[in-house]
């Protein structure tokens, strides 16, 4: 019996549900292959300690484990989806995760909104 390890989890402590964008371009399609039909999700995150979480994930990545992104949705009931690519944006307020995420739910959280709506998520 295989044994799965425990996923490394960004975890959004306060603030609002992110908004999970649909993000279709040729240079993603191989990131995550399933055998079950998946999208990719693009969500931008801003917090004080991107550089940590960046050095976090890239070693469970190292290790064969996941990393998934922990979020209290609309009722602020806690979900979890797999990060497939992370990347670190520096902006005046500070630092920017940008994620691209795996989602089987896609078609009913992905949310047409516009750049202007990040408010400060305190992530761990």
């Amino acid at each position: 019996m295989v044994m799965e390890r425990e996923p490394e989890l960004i975890t959004i402590i306060e603030g609002p549900t992110p908004d999970f964008r649909e993000d279709v371009h040729r240079w993603n399609w191989g990131i995550y292959q399933t055998p079950e039909p998946s999208e990719i999700a693009f969500c931008q995150l801003r917090t004080g300690n991107g550089h940590d979480i960046r050095d976090r994930c890239v070693q469970a990545w190292r290790d064969g484990r996941k990393v998934q992104l922990d979020y209290p949705d609309d009722m602020r009931l806690r979900q979890q989806v797999d990060v497939v690519a992370l990347r670190l944006s520096e902006v005046d307020e500070g630092v920017v995760l940008n994620l691209w995420l795996h989602n089987p739910l896609i078609e009913q959280e992905l949310v047409e909104g516009d750049d202007d709506d990040n408010d400060w998520l305190d992530l761990t």
